[in-house]
């Protein structure tokens, strides 16, 4: 099969398209044809040397696919073969097969192209488990989307409105702000010409906003806390502005606040069929009835992977980006 491999640690010109034998599924696994995969920063973290995979991982990187499942270990009875899935992965995904644990597939909503459901498992696990989950948002509580034009940003946008939360976001443009707004925020802060800490403060009456999920990390720290309600909850699943940063501990106390994160690659497989299973019963609906759609920017082919990761970490797009390895059925 044609991959995408890391000849070695550095920039997005270290990616390069290989042959390698096309993997055999064990131990509750699945063969799947790959149809697209969906690019991520973890991605570029890997390519660059500093997210190496799992042990007995594949070490070609590509965390999420969609395709059509063609082999399946003994024992393994759902997916069937020849059902379309998009897939969570700890590894594999730039190539033309890829093998994942069954219990982290979930059926193609028929509503969705093999395109867009590509762009759905690494954002969707990542935004239900940190925001819903580990942050507890409620219906009618207030959420701030930091990177709100990025995959991550876009899901948990639209996944906010839809569960009845208030939400505000913050993104490095007008064009990514209007996005931001278009797919249900109040308001979007551009970060490069506003302070957003002064804005969300303003919109909300001062009352600022129950949950917060950032992606930036230390930068950010202080204001994140002087903008949380009582009982408010910072989510942290990146660190791309660096991972240090001094903390007052007495707001920390006056306000009970929680700070928390996560990363989900090196979770169990058991806890990610989980989160899966818990999408499929309150997400997956409103896929099926496009109310939620992946919102994506470009869709290249396989050989163009160090175009994908130039255009991820030039931080200009918008979405999601999507390798396509075969024609969109």
């Amino acid at each position: 099969m044609q991959a995408v491999e890391i000849s070695r640690a550095g920039p997005p010109e270290v990616l390069r398209v290989c042959t390698r034998p096309v993997p055999v599924p064990t131990d509750g696994e699945v063969l799947i044809r790959v149809a697209a995969a969906g690019v991520n920063r973890p991605d570029c973290l890997q390519r660059a040397g500093g997210y190496p995979p799992p042990p007995g991982v594949s070490d070609l990187p590509g965390l999420e696919i969609a395709g059509t499942v063609v082999a399946a270990a003994p024992g393994v009875t759902a997916p069937a073969v020849g059902d379309r899935v998009c897939a969570l992965v700890a590894g594999g995904g730039y190539a033309e097969y890829c093998v994942a644990p069954a219990v982290q597939c979930l059926p193609v909503p028929a509503a969705l192209s093999t395109i867009e459901a590509a762009a759905i498992p690494e954002t969707f696990f990542t935004v239900w488990a940190n925001v819903f989950e580990r942050g507890h948002l409620q219906s009618g509580e207030t959420l701030l989307v930091h990177g709100g034009a990025s995959g991550i940003g876009t899901t948990a946008i639209q996944l906010g409105v839809a569960f009845g939360a208030r939400v505000y976001a913050t993104a490095g443009s007008d064009g990514k702000c209007a996005l931001c707004v278009e797919l249900g925020a109040q308001r979007a802060v551009n970060y490069r010409t506003e302070k957003f800490l002064d804005v969300i403060l303003e919109a909300t009456n001062k009352r600022g906003v129950d949950v917060i999920l950032d992606m930036v990390g230390g930068p950010y720290l202080a204001d994140n806390i002087r903008l949380l309600r009582e009982d408010g909850r910072l989510v942290y699943i990146a660190a791309l502005g660096g991972a240090k940063a001094e903390i007052n501990l007495g707001q920390v106390f006056v306000k009970r606040l929680t700070l928390t994160g996560s990363t989900l690659r090196n979770r169990p497989v058991e806890e990610k069929g989980r989160i899966a299973r818990a999408l499929q019963a309150a997400v997956w609906p409103l896929l099926a009835q496009r109310a939620i759609v992946p919102v994506i920017q470009h869709v290249l082919p396989l050989a163009s992977a160090v175009e994908a990761h130039r255009l991820l970490e030039a931080n200009e797009a918008m979405g999601k980006i999507v390798l396509q390895m075969t024609a969109d059925p």
